[in-house]
């Protein structure tokens, strides 16, 4: 009994040294946050960024040492930074193209492609499953760790400095128009008639309404003989986008 209880013991140390990172692959974490301007306190709390359930669930480490709680909040904290330099810097856009654009920025596609420009996928700690499957490289997984790691510099630096490394790797981004595409529902509803050839689309305004400084329109969005989508808007253009954003929900659903 003695003798088992000694080889059980001998296992969880074995177990407990296999868990521990070691000072080289910390020190790999360190480089990188520096390569990013990021001047951490408390680098665990950036390596739990990096750490999937996979690998918890694998090395039985405990539940809540993965980044998803990380990247709850680090999701609020994102939608904050981004409302507020919009806001900022947008002085003449609508409430509802805020809207918009906040969407375009902070969707799974935008996040996955920024943190794989920073080679977050060479960090992420992933179970052996996980990383058979792809999942270094995919963009729901690279998206979530983007948003943990927002949250990680948020507890370790506060707000400005999410605003700093925002500053640096996304805000240029916004100036350039690098998110307004997915803003561009009639290029998109245009993309996906073409690609399965299902024949040509066309725009009508169909009515005016409201006095000469506040006009609304109304349009409709046809492909063929078939009316996909209404949508309304204070100028031309931004009833067709109304009416290819309902169009695409149609075709989608």
């Amino acid at each position: 009994m003695q003798q088992s209880r000694k080889i059980r013991r001998r296992g969880i140390k074995h177990q407990a040294k296999k868990m521990q990172m070691t000072n080289a692959k910390k020190n790999k974490y360190r480089q990188f946050l520096k390569s990013i301007n990021i001047d951490y306190n408390n680098e665990d709390l950036f390596i739990q960024s990096f750490t999937h359930s996979s690998y918890v669930n694998e090395h039985r480490i405990r539940p809540h040492d993965d980044n998803e709680r990380l990247e709850f909040l680090g999701d609020a904290v994102l939608e904050l930074a981004i409302s507020q330099y919009l806001f900022k810097y947008f002085e003449n856009m609508s409430e509802g193209e805020m809207t918009k654009l906040r969407a375009a920025i902070v969707c799974e596609p935008s996040l996955a492609r920024i943190a794989d420009e920073l080679n977050f996928g060479e960090y992420v700690l992933l179970g052996k499953g996980e990383e058979m499957t792809g999942g270094r490289k995919r963009p729901a997984l690279l998206a979530d760790v983007f948003e943990s790691f927002v949250g990680a510099v948020y507890l370790d630096l506060g707000m400005d400095a999410v605003y700093n490394f925002l500053d640096e790797y996304v805000y240029p981004k916004i100036q350039e128009g690098a998110f307004s595409h997915m803003m561009d529902f009639k290029s998109q509803l245009q993309e996906l008639i073409q690609r399965e050839a299902q024949g040509h689309i066309q725009y009508k305004i169909v009515q005016e309404k409201g006095p000469a400084h506040c006009r609304e329109f109304v349009s409709e969005v046809w492909l063929e003989d078939t009316q996909l989508g209404v949508g309304t808007g204070r100028s031309k253009k931004e009833a067709e986008q109304q009416a290819a954003q309902k169009a695409l929900e149609k075709l989608n659903s």
